[in-house]
């Protein structure tokens, strides 16, 4: 049995194993990552034999961290061996391991795009929908804040009635965010728990979106992941990625990307201070923040198709669409939940 894990900005950890009596066996870890000295890596399959097949990513990760005890590991650390550990055995699953449905939905609400997510996401932990990604188009401005966030406290509700922006929450957590038609790009990805198995949510946010920053490395930005959520660039801020995990499995995973924001604007609708502008590149609320557009010279439906292109090519995928339920699904969800004050301002 092989398993292998692809450390965000490391290297790749490869597990082989076998099992006798319900326990590994015969274990052997490899990688192109760097290791001194050379015993430790003999230590740490032996390290890991012996081991229940059932044992948690904790548990193995304990075992590695033993046999590494005063070895220098570059690339990779024991968290690492220890989800490629869990792939091997069938716990986990892999990027290869799925085929992803791509969708480009038609510009709706952006009210009617989080009732969406919530349906796409609880669609695939019942087995009905595989995994998804799926790029958001809009047709009116809004400010989209997160589940935990205080609607008073981030939100200047006279600025959001002036610009037209109506304010929905959304059921992952993170930050507010100011969107008008055109001038930031949106994501959606769908995935089962597996994927993210033994993963932290900071591992966890930065595995999903090396895709990302791969497909910005080749419009010419240089990216980097900034924990917790962000992507950023040496020119500032680029996009903020937020998570929701269901209780059946499956995990929502979304993030939304600067193309062309009125800075003006987005400080007139939330409530946002100049330290918290600095990062999103810009010094003086008297500019626009456009790091996808200033920086790649392209416009917003080629960015976006740069982005679907870098998807397919590192997987497996099929070109996708919102059934006519899912659809439905998503309008009741607007009216029942999204759309009522009581759930917008469920933290006043």
């Amino acid at each position: 049995m092989r398993g292998e894990y692809k450390v965000p900005s490391g290297k790749l950890v490869r597990v082989e194993t076998g099992l006798a009596a319900g326990r590994l066996a015969g274990t052997r870890v490899s990688g192109d990552f760097f290791l001194e000295p050379d015993e430790a890596l003999e230590a740490m399959g032996e390290a890991l034999d012996g081991m229940p097949a059932d044992a948690s990513k904790a548990q193995l990760a304990e075992a590695v961290r033993g046999a590494l005890e005063g070895a220098t590991a570059v690339g990779f650390d024991a968290d690492a061996v220890a989800v490629a550990t869990r792939r091997a055995l069938g716990r986990a699953t892999a990027w290869e391991d799925h085929e992803f449905e791509v969708i480009r939905t038609p510009a709706v609400s952006p009210l009617l795009n989080v009732a969406l997510d919530q349906v796409l996401t609880e669609e695939l932990g019942a087995g009905r929908r595989g995994p998804t990604l799926r790029f958001w188009e809009w047709d009116e401005s809004a400010v989209i804040i997160g589940s935990f966030q205080s609607l008073r406290n981030e939100v200047d509700a006279e600025g959001a009635a002036r610009h037209g922006a109506r304010v929905i929450r959304r059921i992952s957590g993170g930050g507010a965010m100011f969107m008008e038609p055109g001038n930031t790009i949106s994501y959606s990805l769908y995935v089962p728990g597996s994927l993210v198995d033994g993963l932290s949510f900071e591992r966890s946010y930065a595995f999903l979106d090396d895709w990302v920053i791969g497909a910005l490395h080749g419009l010419g930005i240089d990216a980097t992941y900034v924990p917790l959520n962000d992507i950023a660039s040496p020119a500032g801020k680029i996009a903020g990625a937020a998570q929701k995990r269901l209780a059946g499995g499956a995990v929502l995973h979304h993030a939304t990307m600067a193309y062309d924001m009125d800075a003006t604007k987005m400080t007139e609708v939330l409530r946002i201070g100049r330290e918290k502008l600095s990062d999103k590149g810009t010094r003086s609320a008297n500019k626009r923040v456009d790091p996808l557009r200033s920086q790649t010279g392209l416009g917003r439906a080629e960015v976006i198709d740069a982005l679907e292109a870098a998807f397919r090519a590192r997987y497996r995928t099929v070109t996708g669409e919102v059934t006519t339920r899912e659809w439905e699904l998503a309008d009741k969800l607007v009216e029942s939940k999204f759309g009522t004050p009581e759930w917008t301002a469920r933290v006043p």
